[in-house]
């Protein structure tokens, strides 16, 4: 029988696993339920993905979404899984075949939704033997998951039925309430519960509040015109924002499309499937859309209005970065976005604990603290190191005593008869001649004008940590007034200290906006060139792009440059299946660009440095590239490179030995045409191809040094 290693190399062109993936498919192997909560992008089906392809039999998947299914079977079968999925979008036709290689031991994997699977065990599913049940999206058969579907709720028959095979139920997000629930109602059996990190660090997390409308637009429309070409989604409450957002984009020169529940639902799998395919850049969506996608390039999420949990906020941003790369998250909210969660709920049974996750998701928003930190808090996971990655880690505020700042506040609350929301709260005390003010004569209280040192941005800051901190409430049901707490009175009467950070007009800063530490050197020539590759085979085949190969795949191929398949099948995601079906046409590519170095540690940075050296004194001995290349057991092409590098730093390297002054000259002309470019592609095909790679890259070396 293979290893769980083996197939994890060979089968997915992975090296090692992350974090409990081997106990959960031990403890699965050796026939016991489980129950696996792991973020969005934690690698959750390699956990029984890889126990199914051990067992006997098939293993039966439950998914209540239909386009996850065929994204998850397109991936297996390109690299060699024989998997299925059985739901309503497939003809009686294509039902029976499935059926029949079902019976026939011809699948290892069957995924099929909740609705289908009530019908097909009437019929002929009970006669199906199987190795594995596995139920996709558990919080689902929950009343207190963030999206709850009452079909799965005849889970539990099907589970007794199959009592004597192991059953796991997988979900990215549970609290403890939802995840003892999910295991009563499922009918697990002593199921052992696999709490995965919910640390993403890959993932930056932005919170703005109460921004402007317009410059909302325009700071949004910056962000996303900085990353050319990088998916994304825009989430929206209501549908008409989402066609608002989606037609400001387009004007702005931003390719996108809006995704609701009002759009036929030919129109939404349109709509879908062109995102998947990269023909969209932005989708413009409310929360609806995401659940069904397996798109792991999606690098960044912005949310425009406060999410109502924080389950479900998590679910959403985790949508982003699934190959590990980095990607940005960013949330906008204001007050108003309150009043209308608290009015969604309003009518639920429920309606005090949908209460009290807004109000966490309010704290997390509003937070001057790690938000990372308070995410993992929220999951039951301390940690109490900055993560660094945060708006709040990357622009921490000061502390600052702000006894003062609270004592104006809290009394012009208490003067205006706690009955003024925030905005006129702060026109009050900056002294704002405006109507309202006149109107209601709040000109005429003691404390108008007290703050006019500070900016309406900053009082607005403060009066949130104020809110934060308990010493006023918003009363959602009172037109949003301020009120005080009994915590005021410490302040206003009793002398109490109030410390808050200090408030600096910020900028967004997300994980883009950092340096970044320790990257490989990646050919962006080359980098395109696969893509472009990519983008046609995916056509041909009617998959994702991201099916063929992850962009952190694409990554490393641009960096490593491999120009033998043995190298090329030490790269993360080039399975055996992979190198293959297309290490002939990768190594065809990459094989044009010289070859690069493996992932570098900063040990082998300083080994690196070394290796120029050693190329140097044996040049310095009379020896020449190809000579150089024998003795030290590398590529030409590698030598070449060390010649460039070296010429550049300032060595006496002849590098018109390689490539000749006309040749030079050419690269130089074509250069001026195409905007200076360094990138080797453009240039070889502007020159149809007459000079090669390796005398580009030599000649731009020679040119970088004249500049």
């Amino acid at each position: 029988m293979q290893t769980p290693d083996k197939i994890l190399k060979e089968q997915f062109g992975y090296h090692s696993f992350r974090p409990l993936q081997r106990e959960i498919i031990e403890h699965v192997i050796s026939g016991q339920d489980a129950l696996v909560i792991m973020p969005t992008g934690g690698g959750k089906s390699i956990c029984f993905q890889i126990p199914a392809l051990m067992k006997e039999h098939v293993t039966l998947v439950i998914s209540p979404l239909i386009s996850l299914m065929k994204d998850q079977v397109d991936t297996l079968t390109a690299n060699g899984v024989n998997a299925a999925y059985y739901n309503s979008s497939i003809s009686e036709y294509e039902k029976a075949n499935i059926i029949e290689s079902a019976f026939n031991g011809q699948l290892k994997l069957l995924y099929i939704s909740p609705e289908s699977l009530v019908v097909a065990f009437q019929s002929w599913l009970r006669k199906l033997t199987i190795s594995l049940l596995v139920i996709d999206e558990a919080h689902c058969v929950s009343m207190w998951g963030h999206d709850f579907r009452p079909e799965y709720a005849q889970i539990d028959q099907i589970r007794n039925y199959y009592a004597h095979v192991p059953a796991m139920a997988v979900t990215a997000t549970a609290d403890k309430v939802t995840r003892k629930d999910i295991s009563a109602r499922l009918g697990l059996k002593n199921p052992q519960t696999f709490l995965a990190s919910f640390a993403r660090p890959n993932l930056s997390l932005a919170v703005r509040a109460q921004v402007t409308k317009s410059k909302k637009e325009s700071e949004i429309i910056r962000f996303i015109q900085s990353r050319p070409g990088a998916s994304g989604i825009y989430y929206c409450l209501s549908r008409k924002e989402t066609e608002s957002w989606s037609a400001l984009f387009n004007a702005a020169g931003i390719n996108s499309k809006f995704y609701h529940a009002g759009m036929s639902s030919s129109d939404r799998d349109t709509v879908q499937d062109a995102f998947i395919k990269d023909d969209v850049q932005v989708i413009c969506a409310t929360i609806a859309f995401g659940m069904g996608i397996d798109k792991s390039n999606v690098r960044w999420i912005i949310h425009n209005n406060l999410p109502k949990n924080i389950e479900g906020y998590y679910q959403e941003i985790g949508r982003a970065g699934r190959d590990g790369l980095p990607a940005d998250t960013v949330l906008y909210y204001n007050y108003r976005d309150v009043v209308l969660l608290k009015d969604f709920v309003e009518d639920s049974d429920f309606k005090e604990v949908y209460h009290e996750k807004i109000k966490r998701m309010l704290h997390y928003a509003e937070a001057s603290s790690c938000r990372r930190n308070i995410i993992l808090s929220y999951f039951g996971e301390a940690s109490h190191e900055p993560c660094g990655n945060c708006d709040n880690c990357l622009s921490p505020a000061p502390s600052i005593d702000a006894t003062v700042i609270a004592q104006k506040a809290l009394s012009a609350v208490s003067r205006c008869a706690e009955s003024v929301g925030i905005n006129l709260l702060i026109g009050v005390l900056r002294g704002a001649k405006t109507a309202d003010v006149f109107e209601r004569k709040l000109d005429k209280i003691k404390t108008y004008g007290a703050g006019k040192e500070f900016s309406f941005n900053a009082w607005q800051y403060y009066l949130n940590q104020l809110v934060n901190l308990g010493y006023l409430e918003i009363a959602y049901d009172d037109h949003m007034n301020l009120k005080l707490t009994p915590v005021s009175e410490l302040v206003l009467k009793h002398g109490g200290k109030v410390e808050m950070a200090e408030f600096t007009e910020k900028e967004l800063k997300t994980a883009s906006s950092k340096p970044e530490h320790h990257k490989q050197e990646v050919d962006l020539g080359l980098l395109e060139e696969l893509k472009n590759w990519r983008r046609e085979k995916a056509k041909a085949s009617g998959v994702p792009a991201y099916v063929i190969l992850h962009d952190a795949t694409l990554q490393e191929l641009a960096a490593r440059r491999p120009h033998s398949l043995s190298v090329l099948s030490e790269i993360s995601g080039m399975g055996k299946v992979k190198v293959d079906r297309l290490g002939d046409e990768i190594i065809g590519i990459t094989s044009k660009y010289p070859e690069g170095d493996a992932p570098s540690t900063p040990q082998q940075r300083i080994e690196k440095k070394s290796t120029y050296e050693m190329t140097l004194e044996l040049y310095k001995q009379g020896l020449n590239a190809e000579q150089i290349a024998k003795v030290r057991n590398v590529s030409t092409e590698t030598i070449l490179g060390h010649f460039a590098k070296l010429y550049e730093n300032g060595e006496s390297i002849d590098l018109n030995k390689y490539v000749t002054e006309f040749e030079v000259n050419r690269v130089k002309e074509v250069r001026r045409k195409l905007n200076q470019t360094m990138h080797l592609k453009p240039i070889y095909d502007e020159l149809g191809g007459e000079v090669d790679y390796r005398k580009i890259g030599l000649a731009l070396s020679i040119l970088s040094k004249q500049n």
